[in-house]
């Protein structure tokens, strides 16, 4: 009986877009959109999600009325030069709604005085979410660019960064010590206890280095030595590598290791067409708030076609660099739809290819941006039925035999 391996795992979310009808709004960027409010005037703190980068602006000029007398009276009162801590969230119609860092809403005087000391800062962290969302719905259709080439080499281990324990600090010996013991003795013993707890603080640092440097270490040597002939090896090392893919949706994978080395079949639970985005954004040039513009039909069903092809490009490609053993691999696609017969739930298999590492090699990766996953999924051996317009009928996927 030939001897086969098989493993499922579940990929984390990379990106999670909540752009659909049945999303409930997200968070916009990290806390921050800081305003101060004082006697000199008005400043807002905003910072450029993901990147660590801020800036610190005056709002209002100085002698000009931060709000009105009755407004200031409802509010918590603010020390001066405070800052008030927001979280934005946006709907999915656009709308903003305001809260404080602990999560709690601001009230109508309080969301009104933000929205008029504070547009600058408000509107430049809705121009940067607009962008952003934009940006990922375009992804969603470019994930095969970022696909490794298959003649990468090795695992290069990485370095471990944590810093060590920061330097010991004794209490130093002073001259009154010498004339009372009593104080002596507790600077002894307290010294004692500061060296004891570095001491035990570095040496657990000493065994998460070593434990990180040995995995390190056996992860080279099993992408160096071991993906050849090891199969368990081989679904370690595709494993590893497909969960460090920056995924847009969170994507199940099955994959079966044939009856030796040299053959894989994939299977890759895709998500449905109701899970994509379905409208673009823009940035209203009046009013503190995003507007959604309805992708057509065709439009969503041409940017669902590319992105469950760029998912089986990408998963072809972790194959093909980090198993070289691998000669063939079948990839194939499925999706949850309901049985017309029945009503219930069956896997949908949209599509299945079949790729050798010779016909593979012939991609030029260095030019990812001018290849279509549509059309390059034509280029092997495949099992698709498929209108132009990306309208998916059944198929029978290819079997690992």
């Amino acid at each position: 009986m030939a001897f086969r391996f098989r493993r499922r795992i579940t990929l984390a979310p990379g990106v999670r877009l909540n752009l659909s009808k049945r999303g409930a709004g997200v968070s916009v960027g990290p806390r921050g959109a800081s305003i101060t409010l004082g006697p000199s005037g008005a400043h807002a703190h905003a910072g450029v999600p993901g990147t660590g980068l801020g800036y610190r602006t005056r709002l209002n000029k100085k002698g000009d009325s931060t709000k009105s007398g009755s407004e200031a009276k409802t509010e918590a009162p603010r020390e001066e030069g405070g800052t008030l801590e927001l979280e934005l969230a946006i709907d999915e119609r656009g709308y903003v709604s305001y809260f404080h860092a602990d999560g709690t809403p601001l009230s109508e005087a309080e969301a009104r005085d933000v929205r008029r000391d504070g547009e600058d800062a408000i509107r430049q962290r809705l121009q940067a979410l607009c962008e952003q969302r934009n940006a990922d719905l375009v992804a969603l259709g470019q994930l095969h660019h970022d696909t490794p080439a298959p003649t990468l080499g090795g695992y290069t281990p990485r370095p471990f960064i944590e810093a060590p324990p920061a330097a010991l600090s004794t209490r130093p010996l002073r001259w009154w010590h010498r004339f009372w013991p009593p104080g002596e003795r507790r600077r002894l013993n307290d010294n004692r206890r500061r060296r004891a707890a570095f001491d035990k603080a570095y040496r657990q640092w000493e065994w998460r280095k070593a434990e990180f440097d040995a995995a390190e270490f056996a992860r080279q040597q099993r992408e160096s030595r071991g993906v050849w002939d090891d199969l368990d090896a081989m679904a370690r090392t595709l494993q590893e590598r497909l969960e460090e893919i920056d995924w847009p949706r969170e994507t199940a994978v099955d994959f079966d290791l044939g009856a030796d080395e040299r053959t894989i079949a994939v299977d890759i639970a895709l998500p449905g067409e109701d899970e994509m985005p379905d409208c673009e954004w823009g940035m209203p040039a009046k009013r503190l708030k995003l507007t959604p513009k309805k992708l057509s039909a065709t439009r969503q069903r041409q940017l669902y076609r590319d992105h469950v092809h760029g998912i089986a490009f990408r998963v072809l490609g972790a194959v093909f660099a980090r198993l070289p053993a691998v000669r063939e691999a079948r990839v194939s696609g499925y999706r949850q739809a309901a049985d017309a017969a029945t009503g219930e739930a069956r896997d949908q298999y949209l599509y299945s290819i079949k790729v050798t590492r010779e016909r593979w090699e012939r991609i030029h990766f260095d030019a990812l941006e001018q290849i279509d996953p549509v059309a390059a999924a034509e280029a092997f051996t495949l099992r698709r039925d498929m209108t132009k317009t990306g309208i998916f009928r059944d198929i029978e996927p290819f079997k690992l035999v």
